[in-house]
């Protein structure tokens, strides 16, 4: 990895790529400590539960409990990703624009960025009239107030998606994730601060050096094995015909096709994760959460990942119940995602066109239930993995009452990024590479 770093900076066109990636990250957490106009902030630290949005304040680096101008981050282009995702299901003209190749992806981009803009909108309005309701705006709820937080929210909402979009043209590319694995890296100080204070400050030395041993090998345990997940991948071999081109005899090699174990990468848990807080999310606004007698605040309990596996009692253990309902969305999500970016159909077809087939397997149909089948038990054993780096470390914290922002959830995504932007990086090296020896 860090041989690939340095090596980058030493082509002048890649280290400009990381240069410039770089200056864009800083910029993302200067605007987290911009503060958006006409909020009392004073009064809206007494409103927001920072434990209580855990992923979301994380994913949005800090940026909402503190209410700067990104308060809303890249949530909204999130929500809007999913919506469209699910739109090309329902809408056959979306399907037909997402199978048009290059052209099509370009409309669907557009769309979303049109929807993010349109849900940005919606949620900065939501927030504005929480606010007011509540108190928390200075001077009342106005229509000025009421403009200047939309526009405010809406256009640091736009901004980071524009961002996002010139780290992938400009940059290293995976632009929207790396601002996303930013702002969660950001919350990390914090979150061991709090456990130094919970299990280490005060504690006895054999009791605090255990608690150290303790934390270091967990955190390592599971970046290992998210290491291993991302990278695991089932090869299917294919093998190519001969046949005679001219005067030569051609074709007659193995290649394979690679499906990675985690075919969806950190997608899924990405989208369970932002479903499941947005009800927190606009409860916490509206002065719902804190109350937990009434229906609605229990639900919102149950959605919260810091409710999850408290042992102390059982009515506190009941909204464990939380974790079925995030199981059912990664699961889901793994699937859908993965028939969106893989189609069976299509690869058999484009083998059959080169002569090729896979070894025992008939061309055509035959072909396509094969990866079909293959591909449904990798996308489980991915989602499976998926889920036990994500509520292994919900349970340890539920049973311990360690409440801290980050988990398996969050070092999938980082992770998960890190690799993608190292491949990313090493295929830019590869290409000059290929071209400095042609040059010669």
């Amino acid at each position: 990895m860090f041989e690939s770093i340095r090596n980058a900076f030493k082509v002048k066109d890649i280290r400009n790529r990381l240069i410039y990636t770089l200056i864009c990250i800083a910029i993302v957490r200067l605007g987290t400590l911009l503060p958006a106009p006409a909020v009392n902030r004073d009064y809206t630290n007494e409103i927001f539960n920072s434990q209580a949005l855990g992923f979301f304040n994380s994913i949005t680096g800090g940026s909402f409990t503190k209410l700067s101008i990104f308060a809303l981050s890249i949530t909204p282009y999130i929500s809007s990703s999913i919506i469209v995702q699910l739109l090309t299901i329902a809408i056959p003209k979306l399907e037909e624009m997402q199978k048009e190749g290059e052209e099509g992806r370009k409309k669907i981009t557009e769309l979303t960025r049109y929807l993010t803009v349109v849900l940005a909108i919606i949620e900065s309005l939501a927030m504005a009239i929480g606010f007011g309701n509540q108190g928390a705006l200075e001077g009342g709820l106005t229509f000025t107030n009421l403009i200047i937080i939309v526009a405010s929210f809406t256009a640091g909402s736009t901004f980071l998606m524009w961002l996002g979009e010139k780290i992938t043209q400009n940059g290293v590319g995976n632009g929207i994730s790396i601002i996303l694995t930013i702002n969660i890296i950001s919350s990390l100080p914090a979150d061991f601060i709090g456990l130094y204070q919970t299990y280490i400050k005060g504690q006895s030395v054999v009791k605090a050096v255990l608690a150290i041993i303790l934390i270091i090998l967990i955190s390592l345990a599971l970046i290992a094995y998210v290491v291993v997940l991302q990278d695991a991948e089932r090869r299917i071999p294919v093998t190519y015909a001969k046949k005679v081109q001219g005067r030569k005899m051609v074709g007659g090699q193995t290649s394979h096709i690679p499906l990675k174990v985690n075919t969806a990468g950190v997608i899924p848990i990405i989208f369970a994760g932002s479903i499941m807080q947005l009800p927190i999310v606009i409860g916490s606004f509206f002065g719902v959460y804190p109350a937990r007698a009434y229906f609605w605040p229990k639900v919102l309990m149950v959605l919260n990942q810091n409710s999850w596996f408290n042992t102390k009692s059982w009515g506190d253990f009941k909204y464990s119940i939380g974790a079925i309902i995030y199981i059912v969305f990664t699961v889901f999500f793994a699937y859908f995602y993965t028939s969106i970016t893989f189609n069976p159909i299509e690869v058999s077809n484009n083998i059959k066109k080169q002569g090729g087939f896979i070894p025992g397997i008939r061309p055509g149909k035959p072909t396509t239930e094969y990866l079909t089948k293959v591909l449904n038990n990798i996308i489980f054993i991915g989602a499976v993995g998926l889920i036990i780096a994500c509520i292994v470390p919900m349970i340890i914290s539920g049973v311990l009452n360690a409440q801290f922002s980050f988990g398996g959830t969050s070092i999938i995504i980082i992770v998960g990024v890190i690799i993608e932007t190292i491949k990313q990086i090493e295929s830019q090296l590869l290409v000059r590479h290929y071209k400095g020896f042609l040059s010669d």
